[in-house]
């Protein structure tokens, strides 16, 4: 399945139907959810890096769970915003699981979420080393999804959703 970019996938979505967002790490998978109205985004678990068919099954899972439609997978590029073989296998990896769950997915630059997340754990939440561990992947899928969701909102507030 081709890769969209975002504001197609979210035009394409039937109305009331949420994004997953996905922070593919090289142990855990961050997963985040967005509200029905695609306006915010929230941390929702962590999955065990393991075989594409399983975690596609695992994703297949909370998709028709939560009714979701499309995916929002964060692209590693690198620091000066070229594309490196980081970003080369993300894009694969996306298109492999777009293709096994049947959903569409979007890539979004996901450059530097981890350092903000932690940063914020640190500062505001005042979390121990092993509390950040615990909670860090999603709510860096969070930090890409809450990103995607603005980016694609229209400048009158509007999330340009199909009606159908």
């Amino acid at each position: 399945m081709p890769l969209f970019n975002i504001s197609d996938l979210r035009a394409a979505l039937r109305r009331n139907q949420r994004l997953l967002g996905l922070d593919p790490g090289s142990r855990t998978i961050g997963v985040a959810l967005s509200d029905v109205g695609l306006m915010l985004a929230s941390p929702h678990t962590a999955l065990k890096r393991t075989k594409l068919s399983a975690i596609a099954a695992q994703i297949s899972t909370i998709a028709r769970a939560q009714d979701v439609g499309g995916l929002v997978v964060g692209l590693p590029l690198s620091l000066d915003g070229s594309f490196g073989p980081a970003a080369q296998a993300a894009r694969d990896w996306a298109r492999n699981l777009s293709d096994m769950t049947g959903l569409p997915a979007a890539m979004w630059d996901e450059r530097l979420s981890s350092s903000a997340v932690n940063r914020f754990l640190i500062s505001e939440a005042d979390m121990t080393r092993q509390r950040r561990g615990e909670v860090v992947d999603r709510m860096a899928a969070a930090y890409i999804l809450q990103a995607a969701l603005d980016a694609s909102t229209t400048p009158d507030g509007e999330a340009g959703i199909a009606n159908s």
